[in-house]
């Protein structure tokens, strides 16, 4: 059964949501399990994980409402503040729910050096003894701490999220090919293959854009370590949910039925460690 390993819901707020800005009009909504479930259906995919796009431990609560409630959400990726002093009480609190599978701090948006700071690697330090990963949203600059981050933290599970968002519609940044390689060598490292139609140019694409970023990837982690994410709702600014799917499903179609599984949803099960 297919897996999708990243995606969001959020009843709408235009002011915490500030994110979402003039070009994004196509998602300034809800998107709910409801919304979502019709979709996955449509396409094939069982079930998914949810993944947290507020800083706030009420966005957490709301994650873990979604899937108490709704069956096909087998995993939650929420927030937790990470340089808080009560961190491994704030851990300890969510993880008796045994939906709650993974942290995610919204690196992209800090300088460089967060991820050095002493007080976010306690947060790190962490994670493990509670059995959650650690998703990594980050932008191709931050790689080179990242691997730091991770040399430090052996025992942690992280997951790259976006291939680290790389820009589609250039040519092959040769740093971030470097710094992919690098991080793939960590054999605690997994990376989302998601977000790739919203790195484009206008969010404008043609799938052969992807190809040479796949292939990155794909020969640096190996099937074992890569992970089917559609980005929903996000990636609705450039493409519709089956176009994502379909890109993914295209890339592996002369792997072989085995490798494209775990892509597609037994690596997600493995990592985030989800029952069935």
């Amino acid at each position: 059964m297919t897996i999708d390993a990243h995606q969001h819901f959020w009843y709408y707020s235009p002011v915490r949501d500030r994110w979402i800005d003039d070009s994004m009009t196509v998602i300034r909504k809800d998107f709910l399990p409801k919304d979502l479930k019709p979709i996955l259906e449509a396409n094939g995919v069982g079930d998914c994980v949810a993944v947290q796009a507020d800083q706030s431990e009420e966005e957490t609560k709301f994650l873990l409402k979604c899937a108490e409630e709704n069956p096909f959400v087998k995993a939650v990726v929420g927030w937790v503040d990470l340089c808080a002093d009560n961190v491994e009480v704030q851990l300890e609190y969510f993880s008796k729910n045994k939906l709650f599978k993974g942290v995610r701090h919204i690196i992209q948006a800090e300088n460089e050096t967060f991820v050095l700071k002493p007080d976010f690697q306690n947060g790190i330090s962490k994670l493990a003894q509670f059995g959650l990963v650690f998703d990594v949203l980050v932008f191709p600059n931050h790689l080179e701490n990242i691997i730091k981050l991770v040399q430090k933290f052996p025992k942690q599970q992280f997951v790259l999220n976006h291939i680290a968002k790389p820009k589609m519609s250039e040519t092959l940044d040769e740093a971030w090919v470097k710094n992919i390689q690098i991080l793939a060598t960590f054999k605690n490292v997994s990376c989302k293959i998601s977000g790739l139609v919203t790195e484009t140019e206008n969010f404008e694409w043609q799938e052969t854009m992807f190809k040479p970023f796949l292939d990155v990837v794909v020969d640096a982690f190996g099937v074992d370590r890569l992970l089917f994410g559609s980005d929903w709702p996000v990636c609705l600014l450039a493409a519709e949910y089956q176009d994502v799917l379909q890109i993914v499903k295209n890339y592996f179609i002369n792997f072989s039925k085995a490798d494209q599984e775990k892509v597609m949803g037994e690596n997600a099960i493995n990592i985030y460690n989800i029952k069935r």
